[in-house]
């Protein structure tokens, strides 16, 4: 039987934290030792696309089923509860939750290894100029001129840069191709 089946049946087919039927996500928690059914989870487009810091974390949103679902006798479900928590510890209902939560030292060991417990819980996304919160594939415009390093290149303001890339460890720069050529551009200087 497959990952996504197994998950299914065993979640009834709703989001194992949230309780959402829908459309409904196939989420390895990392880091994962392949095709265990304990290290996955199925989850709702809301719940992932937060977890894995591509939208704004809504404390509302989590704060309506987390203090329900660390109960889950599922280890995927108890890591990702734990690691939630710990991005919201700095209010009141996490912070209560945290400390009434018990993890195994394996489990609590493997949900560490993220390392979201150690930071302050912010989010760090690529906006724009205008707070647009930009995506990989999306297409931006310029909104002033700029010289590109290292060639006699500028690049116009009201120039559009297709299907960018979003630098990994920067979330104030993305890459683009402005006339073939490949540039990093800081994402101040853009609007979506």
């Amino acid at each position: 039987m497959k990952l996504e089946e197994i998950l299914k049946q065993r979640s009834g087919g709703v989001c194992e934290l949230s309780g959402e039927t829908g459309n409904l996500n196939l989420y390895e928690v990392e880091p994962t030792d392949g095709n265990q059914p304990e290290r996955a989870i199925l989850i709702s487009d809301k719940a992932l696309a937060q977890i894995e810091k591509r939208e704004e974390p809504d404390s509302a949103y989590w704060e309506k089923f987390l203090p329900t679902s660390m109960w889950s006798e599922v280890p995927g479900v108890q890591v990702v509860s734990w690691r939630m928590f710990n991005r919201f510890r700095n209010e009141s209902w996490a912070a209560e939750a945290l400390d009434m939560m018990y993890l195994d030292d394996e489990t609590l060991e493997w949900a560490k290894a993220s390392g979201d417990h150690t930071g302050d819980g912010t989010v760090e996304l690529h906006k724009d100029s205008n707070g647009n919160i930009l995506q990989n594939g999306d297409t931006v415009t310029l909104i002033k001129d700029l010289d590109v390093k290292g060639s006699s290149l500028v690049a116009k303001i009201g120039t559009a840069v297709r299907n960018i890339r979003l630098v990994r460890d920067n979330h104030e720069q993305i890459e683009g191709k402005i006339d073939g050529q490949s540039i990093v551009i800081l994402t101040k200087f853009v609007k979506k």
